[in-house]
């Protein structure tokens, strides 16, 4: 008779996201009586991620049909699927596999209510829980600490082109993000800059360069942009070097809530209460979420848009600079 339980947990995408799994996948290791042989799915972008998680024993590709990958995974006679994306390629992952499955609760209709009718029936209850609750028949539980995210030797290394002076401390400043709408206009950034006086590295990925350079440009010498300079890893881990991080809703702030960082959350088009806020259950007191209230148009979108709908970007632009600035110099 098998002692251990193989257990295969999918997510797809996005970095964020996949930083939200890995309270599961050390509650699901450190059960002692599953025994559990963890694998993980995932599109091939973000594989590398995965593979250095101590947590997970072996990382599977989603890289081309899903049907070969449906295969190679049927061989593996997983005892049970955790389905954390919920959508119709892992819907369709579950039903080829054949095995115990459960899927987390994605609260669509709840959200819809709340984006499109003003009506909220979201309960209070961060994803990272939601995402525990699709493993509760395997007796895991949520052991406290918080998010995972590792990094490897030859991430941790100060880029040459960054300054001496800014190991004396610096504001990390995030300033990507997927859709427009939940990224801060240059302008909010180069004010916030402006007012923390303090050395600023601008972090993105290489479709914000353009962006880092006019904000770097307009914000004064110690403001430098690293947008496309490093990997996301490499950004990770400026990331945990860095005094405090103001960063918009995206993937960098739930690494920035694995490290513990003091975090700035700035929300625009999308709220809180869609349950993916910063987790730090060990230190609530460093995530201060800066938002603006009461708007009848907000939240507009549980994801987001290229522009807003109302064309005022009121959400963002109604922001106090001074006020994300001042949060931030609460932690020198």
């Amino acid at each position: 008779m098998k002692d251990s339980k193989k257990i295969l947990v999918i997510r797809f995408s996005s970095i964020g996201d996949i930083v939200l799994t890995t309270p599961l996948l050390r509650a699901l290791k450190n059960t002692s009586d599953l025994k559990a042989e963890v694998h993980f799915v995932t599109k091939k972008a973000y594989a590398g991620f995965m593979r250095h998680n101590p947590n997970v024993d072996l990382v599977h590709e989603l890289n081309g049909s899903l049907f070969e990958l449906a295969k190679r995974l049927r061989a593996e006679r997983f005892d049970f699927v955790i389905d954390l994306h919920k959508n119709l390629r892992s819907n369709l992952i579950r039903l080829l596999l054949m095995r115990p499955s459960k899927a987390f609760n994605k609260l669509n209709i709840e959200k819809w209510l709340l984006t499109n009718l003003k009506i909220n029936r979201l309960p209070d209850i961060h994803i990272v829980d939601r995402y525990l609750a699709a493993a509760k028949a395997l007796g895991v539980s949520n052991d406290g600490k918080g998010l995972d995210f590792f990094l490897s030797e030859e991430d941790q290394v100060w880029p040459e082109w960054l300054p001496e002076e800014f190991k004396q401390g610096y504001v990390a400043i995030v300033i990507g993000g997927m859709h427009a709408t939940k990224r801060m206009p240059n302008q909010k950034i180069i004010d916030i800059c402006r007012a923390l006086k303090k050395p600023v590295v601008l972090l993105g990925g290489p479709e914000d360069a353009k962006n880092g350079r006019i904000i770097e440009a307009a914000a004064g010498q110690q403001v430098i942009y690293a947008c496309g300079k490093l990997t996301l890893n490499q950004s990770a881990w400026l990331v945990k070097e860095a005094k405090v991080v103001i960063t918009n809703d995206t993937g960098l702030m739930h690494i920035a809530a694995a490290f513990q960082k003091p975090i700035i959350s700035v929300w625009g088009n999308t709220v809180p209460e869609f349950g993916m806020y910063p987790y730090m259950p060990q230190r609530p007191e460093n995530s201060i979420v800066i938002e603006k209230k009461g708007l009848p148009c907000r939240p507009c979108s549980k994801i987001g848009y290229k522009k807003c709908p109302k064309g005022h970007f009121d959400c963002m632009e109604k922001i106090s600079h001074q006020e994300v600035a001042n949060a931030a110099l609460r932690f020198f």
